[in-house]
Formats: C-alpha cells, sequence, structure tokens
C-alpha cells in the first residue's frame, strides 16, 4: 500500500471526520448555477430581435434587431424604411451606441455615403421614391469586454436636414 502523502491526514480527508455533512451550502450554489442556466435558456441574456417602428406622414421606419446583447455576440439588425412621400435625401442617423464598444463589420447595401453628425453616425441612402421600401442591413459584433446597461441606441430618419421621425431604443448589453 502507498504511503499517504505529506499534508493529508486519512480521518480528516478520506473520512470526514469533524466535517460538518451540511448540503445546504452545495444545493443553494448548484440551485443558482441552474437558475442562471435556465434564464440563459429563456434567452433573457440573449439576442432575440425585438421591433421599434415610427409612422410619420413622411415615412415609415421598423427596426428589427436585439435590444439584449451578450460580449462577443455577432448580431444583424434590419432597418425597414417606407416612403409615404417622395424622400429626396433620405439619411438614417445611428446614435453613438451603435458603434461604442462595438466592430460594424457589414452594412448592405452600401449607403451612398455616411459620416458623422454630432458625434451620431450617419448613412445617406439616397432617394427613395413615394411607396417604395429601403431595406437596410448591419451586422455588428459586441466586442467582449463591453458591459452597458441602457446604452442609448436611437435612430432618426431625415430627409436631407430635416428630421423626419425618431425611434428610442437601447442596449443592455451582458458579460
Amino acid at each position: 500500500m502507498a504511503d499517504v502523502p505529506d499534508g493529508l491526514v486519512l480521518k480528516r480527508h478520506r473520512d470526514l471526520e469533524g466535517v460538518r455533512q451540511a448540503p445546504w451550502p452545495r444545493r443553494a450554489i448548484l440551485t443558482l448555477l441552474t437558475a442562471f442556466l435556465v434564464l440563459g435558456l429563456l434567452n433573457v441574456f440573449g439576442q432575440r430581435p425585438v421591433t421599434s417602428a415610427a409612422v410619420t406622414p413622411a415615412a415609415t421606419l421598423k427596426v428589427y434587431g436585439p435590444t439584449h446583447l451578450r460580449g462577443g455576440l455577432l448580431f444583424s439588425t434590419r432597418f425597414h424604411i417606407t416612403a409615404n412621400r417622395d424622400l429626396k435625401n433620405a439619411i438614417l442617423i445611428l446614435d453613438p451606441g451603435w458603434a461604442e464598444g462595438m466592430s460594424i463589420n457589414t452594412v448592405e447595401p452600401s449607403p451612398v455615403g455616411g459620416g458623422s453628425a454630432n458625434g451620431r453616425l450617419t448613412f445617406q441612402l439616397g432617394h427613395i421614391a413615394k411607396g417604395r421600401t429601403f431595406l437596410l442591413f448591419v451586422q455588428i459584433q459586441v466586442n467582449p469586454t463591453n458591459v452597458a446597461w441602457h446604452r442609448p441606441a436611437d435612430v432618426t430618419l431625415a430627409d436631407g436636414s430635416t428630421p423626419l421621425l425618431h425611434i428610442h431604443r437601447s442596449f443592455d448589453i451582458y458579460p
């Protein structure tokens, strides 16, 4: 039979003499872990997309994408613009929360132009005729170190320098 390693006492470490036999701390830890996993399965921390919409006599805008994100997550958001009248120079304006701590991978179809207006991202979409629809898809990846609650991610649709409508959104980003 092999010798007992130094530092081990068989009665204490093998036979557990003197160790409380209370299973409740272990059960509490397992219950918390199970609850966390069940919340994950119910998509509490996930990327379930939601639709936000705004309608004016000039245009309709629907934003379809997740508002609850996780670090490292790759997600897509769809901007659905319907012109109720001719939009000569449609511009989609996104709050800085859309890019802060995130990597914008793709914007399809490519906008006519892009830029910044007071720190907000602008996508110049050009002319959208009355009754026509324009779909813009943006694929974004959340940086793994990015954590935020209620980060503003508003969206504004403008025709040139005239704002037409505004949608209030925010991101909750879990570690």
